[in-house]
C-alpha cells in the first residue's frame, strides 16, 4: 500500500489575533491620510479669511440697494496684504473680513487684474499668520490638493483631493486666456472663491476660481507662481502692465492653398475684425480683415497665442508682425504699448 503523505496548506490566518492585525493596519492608513489633512487645516487654516463684498445695485435712474458678494481669501503677509479673486471685490464699494479667530474689519483694494481674475486687498492690522506660497511648477498629477475656503456662508469649509490634471486654460472675464491652471477635485461652492489650495505641507499652490456648474469634480485654481507675480505688481505699483497692440480678433481658419504656398506652420491665424484708431496696429498699417499668422519669431495660431506673447516685455519694443492680406503675405513692424488693469 502507498504511504500518502499529508502537506498542510497555510492558508490565510483567520485567527483573532490577525483580524484584529488588519483592522489596526486598515486603521493605521485611513489615520495617516486623516493626519495630513488635519496637519494641512492647522498650518493653513488661521491664514483664510472670509471676504464680504457689498455692491450698489440700481442706476443713476434707478434707485438700488445693495447687493452682497461672499468669497474667500488667504492672508499672504503678516502685515495685512490678502490675495483673493478679482470677481471677488470686482465695483465693491465696502469689504469686510473676518478670519477664523473671530476678529472682522473692513478692508480696501490695493489692486485687482481681472486678465487673471486675482486681486489684493489689505486689512488693517500686523502680526498675523502668513500663508506659505508654494511653487507651482513641481506639482504633479495625482497629488494630494486640500481647499480651504468659507462656501455658501459656511465658515472654514475644508475639502480634499487631487491634482487631477495640469496646464489647463481658463479664460478671464476679460476674455484673456490664464494659462496653466490647475485642475483638481477638491469640492468648490460658491463662497470658495478666492480661497487657497494646498499641498500637504499646507503650502499654498492655487487660488480657487471657478467650478463648472453640474459637472463633478472639475475645480480649477490659478497656480501659485502666477498668483505671487501679479500680487508682486498690484501691491507694488497697484497694476498689472501687459502688451497692447489695439485690435480686436478672432481665429479663422487659412485656406489650405495658402497654408501650402506660404509654408505656413499653422492651419489658423487671428482675423482682425476691429481697430483702435489710435492703437499700434492701426499705426502699423493693419487694416479690417487681415490675418495674422506671427509676432516676431513666434507663429500665431489663435487669440490666445496673440494673448501669450504680449507681454511687458515687448513693450516700447519694434516686432515684425507677418500677415495674410487678399491672399497676399506682407510683413510690417509693430510696436506693442502698454495695456493696464488697475484696480476697481
Amino acid at each position: 500500500m502507498r504511504e500518502i503523505t499529508f502537506i498542510d496548506y497555510a492558508g490565510p490566518d483567520t485567527t483573532p489575533d490577525s483580524s484584529l492585525r488588519a483592522v489596526e493596519e486598515e486603521t493605521a492608513a485611513v489615520d495617516e491620510y486623516s493626519k495630513i489633512i488635519v496637519s494641512v487645516v492647522e498650518t493653513l487654516g488661521p491664514s483664510v479669511v472670509s471676504i464680504e463684498a457689498k455692491r450698489r445695485t440700481g442706476n443713476m435712474h434707478q434707485r438700488g440697494g445693495d447687493a452682497t458678494a461672499a468669497g474667500s481669501g488667504a492672508i499672504i503677509t503678516p502685515d495685512g496684504f490678502i490675495l483673493t479673486n478679482s470677481h471677488v471685490v470686482q465695483n465693491a464699494r465696502r469689504l469686510n473680513v473676518d478670519m477664523q479667530d473671530g476678529f472682522s474689519t473692513t478692508a480696501e483694494v490695493i489692486g485687482e487684474d481681472p486678465a487673471t481674475d486675482l486681486a489684493v486687498v489689505r486689512i488693517n492690522a500686523a502680526g498675523l499668520p502668513a500663508a506659505e506660497l508654494g511653487n507651482s511648477e513641481r506639482l504633479r498629477v495625482g497629488q494630494l490638493a486640500v481647499a480651504i475656503g468659507h462656501p455658501l456662508g459656511f465658515r472654514a469649509t475644508v475639502t480634499a483631493g487631487v491634482i487631477g490634471a495640469l496646464g489647463r486654460s481658463l479664460r478671464s472675464q476679460t476674455g484673456r486666456l490664464i494659462e496653466n491652471i490647475i485642475q483638481t477635485d477638491a469640492a468648490l461652492n460658491p463662497g470658495s472663491s478666492g480661497g487657497p489650495l494646498a499641498d500637504s505641507a499646507g503650502r499654498v499652490i492655487g487660488i480657487n476660481t471657478a467650478i463648472i456648474q453640474f459637472a463633478q469634480g472639475l475645480c480649477f485654481a490659478i497656480p501659485v507662481n502666477t498668483a505671487r507675480w501679479v500680487a508682486g505688481c498690484l501691491i507694488n505699483e497697484g497694476r498689472v502692465v501687459r502688451g497692447y497692440i489695439g485690435i480686436s480678433g478672432q481665429t479663422n481658419p487659412i485656406l489650405p492653398e495658402l497654408v501650402r504656398k506660404y509654408q505656413l506652420p499653422k492651419n489658423t491665424g487671428v482675423v482682425v475684425v476691429a481697430m483702435d484708431p489710435q492703437g499700434p496696429a492701426r499705426e502699423a498699417g493693419l487694416r479690417l480683415g487681415d490675418v495674422i499668422v506671427a509676432l516676431g519669431q513666434n507663429s500665431i495660431a489663435s487669440l490666445d497665442d496673440l494673448h501669450r506673447l504680449l507681454t511687458r516685455e515687448l513693450i516700447g519694443q519694434k516686432a515684425p508682425l507677418a500677415i495674410l492680406r487678399n491672399e497676399q503675405l506682407l510683413q510690417t513692424d509693430i510696436t506693442p504699448t502698454e495695456s493696464i488693469s488697475r484696480s476697481g
